[in-house]
């Protein structure tokens, strides 16, 4: 994939938000439970059927993978290990947060080849910003690439991150509560990938904790991340990968980081 696909479907995508997120934002759009705890709303479906649309026509032949269509049908996440490359596509990563007018949601892609992410594009609509990443070729918002320092990881109290509890193991939830005392504050910004591996990266956090790990949620950040200098790996180290759906992921600065929080919180 070259540079000017990537760049040819981040456009497209702000055009997407332009014509379906922008303007139903803070005007009354409902939400509909579609699992316990999981919204759908219009602004889903009608931004992943122009999302879909817009992929066919910039790269056509690859299939097209939406988060409300493998809801729907799970079985189309095995292309993430078929031969030939597919796209992952979150058209609103954060329904909660639009949906209660916050402005921290965004939409997220990301090109998948045989298990390995290659490229991906995350936007933020309110926030108006735009990051791309491409496997070897760095991480950018808006035409600036970005670098993540590495972070300090040797006071634990020092370091600013979070840990999402909802989908905690029973196991990780007695580690982390017998651990936390160890840091500061380990409550999240906001539950939106598309917001917190973008903070990571900006150095606006250092680490987040994450335990489901739906590849649509996770695959485009994390290149973003590795792109930038930091990692996204699993509690036993490994680095994180879109066609592997075991639970816990640790986004971080660096790979140091990543290790003395990891064992910090008992999980390693």
């Amino acid at each position: 994939m070259t540079g000017a696909d990537l760049d040819a479907v981040a456009a497209m995508v702000r055009k997407v938000a332009a014509q379906v997120h922008l303007p139903l934002f803070r005007q009354g759009v409902a939400g509909e439970e579609k699992s316990p705890g999981e919204l759908v709303s219009r602004v889903d479906r009608e931004a992943e059927r122009l999302l879909a649309d817009g992929l066919a026509d910039i790269t056509p032949g690859l299939a097209v993978i939406g988060e409300e269509a493998a809801s729907a049908d799970p079985s189309l996440l095995g292309a993430l290990r078929a031969e030939r490359p597919v796209w992952l596509v979150d058209p609103l990563d954060g329904t909660l947060q639009f949906l209660d007018g916050s402005p921290d949601h965004a939409i997220m892609l990301a090109l998948v080849d045989r298990g390995r992410t290659v490229g991906a594009v995350v936007h933020q609509p309110q926030h108006g910003r735009t990051y791309t990443a491409e496997l070897g070729g760095g991480t950018w918002r808006d035409g600036v690439r970005l670098h993540r320092e590495p972070a300090d990881p040797s006071e634990l109290t020092a370091l600013n991150g979070g840990v999402l509890r909802r989908f905690l193991s029973p196991e990780a939830r007695t580690a982390i509560e017998a651990n936390e005392s160890r840091f500061g504050d380990l409550t999240p910004l906001t539950t939106c990938a598309g917001v917190e591996y973008p903070r990571i990266i900006e150095g606006r956090a250092d680490f987040l904790l994450f335990w489901r790990t739906l590849a649509w949620d996770h695959a485009p950040g994390a290149l973003l991340l590795a792109e930038a200098g930091g990692v996204a790996v699993r509690p036993e180290g490994t680095a994180y990968r879109p066609d592997d759906d075991r639970a816990g992921l640790l986004a971080a600065a660096d790979a140091a980081t990543a290790r003395t929080v990891l064992a910090g919180l008992g999980l390693r």
